[in-house]
């Protein structure tokens, strides 16, 4: 299963997600609001849905971590594995 690229640019991600949380209290839900923006930029309101759920991680008004907490995580765990690779390297006979 491959995975489909976004077509849209990061400041339109950002605007969308934006909208949605200031616009909330207009329409009846905010899947209303989702939907409304997700047909004006050109998206599916499931993808706006996870950038406003995630934008909301990232703010710290919904649980969870921070996707910046997750790459730093990932890269200290990289960092780790290829020390522990310099280091076998080091030992094994030239």
């Amino acid at each position: 299963m491959s995975k489909i690229t976004n077509k849209l640019a990061p400041v339109v991600r950002e605007r969308a997600v934006r909208m949605v949380i200031g616009h909330e209290s207009d329409p009846p839900s905010r899947w209303a609001a989702v939907v409304s923006i997700a047909e004006k930029i050109g998206c599916v309101p499931r993808a706006l849905h996870e950038w406003v759920k995630k934008a909301e991680v990232d703010s710290g008004k919904r649980a969870g971590v921070p996707t910046e907490a997750d790459k730093v995580k990932a890269l200290e765990r990289d960092v780790r594995e290829l020390r522990q690779a310099n280091e076998i390297l080091r030992k094994a006979p030239a």
